[in-house]
């Protein structure tokens, strides 16, 4: 429109234009003839039989002699018979329930638009200099475009049968198209762009359009949420997204943003539980990161979407974990599964959730939970795991893969509330690893070390400190027990290694006096001689369960040297004097307890080293048996490893830690109570009980706390109130 107007400008600036005629009835009469003329052969699609310069400059010359008001009243009628005379065709067009009639109805009236509009155009390059001074000049006119448009609403469109054929007709071609067929897209944008233009779009395409997607997709929904897996209906949804927004783009009108809410509303929102219900637990479980990608995407743009996600997210963890957790029988392998799952969770929250922040809290708090639900054994098992991955003849790790192993240990610590728990077995264990030198790596057991230090403060640590710190100032004091010994006139056949143990820092070790040849008690008094001269006022108490020895041995094959523990070495030396002792000999003469002994035999006799033969034959040791030294022993090492049994927890010992750790939280509770009331003095139960909480660093119920506070007052720490039974006052 705009080119055509700047032409016929151009044309008229360099055409010399011709002195204005005289304004007579007849001049204006033959030109208002004339201009009809060429606008009937526009709207008639034939030719023009007038120069358009000419005609231009008559509308010109016209409105300068003040007949504006006239010639566009005159130019509107033209037009609006014109538009009138057309609906005709549309009203007697047969009406048809074929597809085929409907879309041919549809080209009819996009080619009467086109035509229309391309007449507008036309007719308003030749009354351009009325639309731009007359009209412009009265606001209440329309411009001859408007006019254009409106005329064609009010006499086509606006018509009742028309206009609900002509969007009848739209909404079929696009549900054809949401069913897979091929439609027309170029008309679809010609006709829904003419509803647009004609301000007819929303109200009468708009909200008839809506309501049909609404009802196509509910329907959908349903259907594909019982017919279809929840991976395939979330691939489908996605599908039905981009076609959605695809038609938004091709010929929708822009302003019809509802349809996405809709459709996300229909296929999403109305199917949030049943899809979570139905298919979380499958795409977790087999690690779908495709589909939990897709998940994450689809429900964020809903309402309560991501809640609902997070939610379910959180019950899975906890229901799969607490799966781990709560079966006795998955002990053997509940650490190992913990640092699988956590690695799983962790790599669904990067890649799939975005690393959403109420993700990553929600996963710590499952975590803290279900690792919770079953007191104690998690924190127990978790140091024993430990303890396998820092013991000497772990090939699994290199340094650099141990050292990850024990930054994902250390994530799956900070979930458990009795770190005492751990404390304990974890220095039981680090102790064993020391006194029999198993342990892999120095430098591990500091890196561990200092983990457990920053993560729980040096106060966690000290004792274990203390232990390493005990190991290296013994082999000071062997170093000048070695030279002290080759100052003696009479120097030993055994080589003597003494670890110095602080009493606090260690585990504590049940005393056994079991008896000990004569060479080596006399070699102890002079460790201790030489010790306490150094260092008077101490006391030294010799802890043989953790003694290890290195034995010469000849066998029929040649010699060997066998590594085993001190108890192992007291029974093996007796078969020096003889080949053959009952159970009850080698009791006697070697004083160990019974369970003790019987695990010392079974790894003599039973085990894959047997150097002793066992009658009658069998993987128990009982107290008939009888044993002999197996002269026929053959073992391709050189020197053979026997002592491993001093590693393995006995039941007594797991037995004793846990009560050890349990009469220690006694001690804290106690002291916690004394610390709160003698600062606070009086203090009602209640209040009482929620300081402790407060302060307590381990899990613990009520019940306890009521024993301990009832122990308190029978030991006169603190005593009950005479009128408020709930109220406390501290003793001095």
């Amino acid at each position: 429109m705009s080119a055509l107007s700047g032409q016929v400008c151009l044309f008229r600036c360099l055409v010399c234009v011709p002195d204005r005629p005289k304004l007579t009835d007849s001049y204006t009469e033959d030109t208002w003839m004339k201009l009809r003329d060429a606008v009937s052969a526009i709207q008639n699609s034939t030719s023009i039989k007038y120069n358009l310069e000419e005609l231009y400059q008559a509308v010109e010359n016209l409105c300068s002699y003040k007949v504006s008001p006239l010639l566009y009243k005159q130019l509107r009628q033209v037009c609006e018979d014109h538009v009138q005379a057309q609906i005709l065709q549309f009203r007697e067009y047969p009406s048809s329930e074929c597809s085929l009639d409907n879309l041919s109805f549809l080209k009819k009236m996009n080619r009467c638009w086109q035509d229309h509009c391309r007449q507008t155009i036309m007719i308003r390059s030749i009354f351009l200099f009325l639309d731009r001074t007359y009209v412009l000049q009265n606001s209440l006119l329309p411009s001859i475009w408007d006019t254009g448009l409106e005329l064609f609403r009010t006499h086509i469109i606006s018509d009742g049968a028309v206009q609900s054929r002509t969007v009848e007709g739209i909404l079929e071609q696009i549900e054809r198209e949401r069913n897979g067929e091929t439609v027309e897209r170029s008309l679809l944008r010609s006709l829904l762009g003419m509803l647009s233009d004609l301000q007819v779009y929303k109200d009468s395409f708009e909200q008839r359009f809506l309501m049909e997607t609404n009802r196509l997709y509910a329907a959908e929904g349903q259907r594909f949420m019982q017919d279809r897996d929840v991976p395939e209906y979330l691939h489908h949804v996605a599908q039905r997204l981009e076609e959605e927004n695809d038609r938004v783009i091709s010929y929708l009108d822009q302003s019809t943003k509802p349809l996405i809410a809709t459709v996300e509303k229909q296929l999403l929102e109305e199917h949030m539980s049943a899809i979570l219900q139905k298919g979380l637990r499958i795409l977790l479980d087999e690690n779908r990161v495709c589909e939990l990608t897709l998940l994450y995407e689809l429900f964020s743009k809903v309402k309560g979407g991501l809640t609902a996600l997070l939610q379910a997210w959180r019950e899975y963890i906890k229901s799969f974990g607490a799966e781990i957790v709560s079966s006795p029988e998955r002990d053997k392998e509940m650490v190992q599964e913990l640092l699988d799952f956590k690695d799983k969770m962790d790599h669904v929250m990067q890649r799939c959730f975005q690393r959403n922040d109420s993700f990553i809290n929600a996963m710590k708090e499952a975590f803290e939970s279900f690792i919770n639900k079953r007191p104690n054994k998690p924190a127990e098992l978790i140091a024993k795991y430990v303890d396998s991955k820092l013991r000497a003849g772990n090939k699994e790790a290199t340094e650099e893969e141990l050292e990850r192993i024990l930054d994902k240990i250390m994530i799956i610590f900070r979930f458990i509330h009795g770190k005492d728990v751990f404390e304990a077995f974890y220095k039981k264990d680090l102790a064993k690893r020391l006194l029999v030198g198993k342990s892999a790596s120095v430098d591990a057991e500091k890196s561990m070390l200092s983990k457990l230090k920053h993560e729980c403060g040096a106060a966690f640590t000290s004792k274990l400190e203390g232990m390493f710190k005990d190991m290296e100032l013994s082999k000071d004091i062997m170093i000048q027990f070695k030279q002290y010994m080759q100052n003696q006139s009479d120097p030993s056949n055994i080589e003597l290694t003494v670890n110095i143990l602080t009493m606090g820092y260690w585990p504590s070790y049940t005393p056994m006096d079991v008896h000990l040849p004569t060479e080596m008690v006399k070699l102890q008094e002079v460790f201790k001689l030489f010790y306490l001269g150094k260092h008077s006022g101490r006391k030294l108490q010799w802890q043989p369960t953790l003694g290890h020895a290195v034995l010469k041995t000849e066998f029929k094959e040649g010699k060997k040297e066998l590594q085993v523990s001190l108890f192992q070495t007291l029974v093996l030396l007796m078969f020096n004097e003889t080949e053959e002792f009952s159970m009850e000999e080698i009791r006697t003469a070697t004083g160990i307890e019974d369970d003790e002994l019987k695990r010392t035999l079974q790894s003599l006799a039973c085990g894959k080293a047997r150097v002793l033969n066992k009658t009658p034959r069998g993987k128990d040791v009982e107290d008939g048996d009888s044993f002999q030294f197996n002269s026929d022993f053959r073992h391709k090492l050189f020197r053979i490893k026997i002592n491993q049994i001093q590693m393995k927890e006995t039941v007594e010992e797991q037995v004793s830690t846990t009560e050890r750790v349990f009469q220690d939280r006694q001690y804290h509770i106690d002291a916690a109570v004394v610390r709160i009331m003698k600062m606070r003095k009086t203090l009602s139960h209640n209040l009482l009980v929620s300081e402790l909480y407060n302060q307590l660093k381990f899990p613990v119920r009520p019940a306890d706390l009521k024993k301990r506070i009832e122990s308190l007052i029978d030991r006169d720490y603190m005593e009950r109130d005479k009128e408020n039974p709930n109220q406390y006052h501290y003793v001095a």
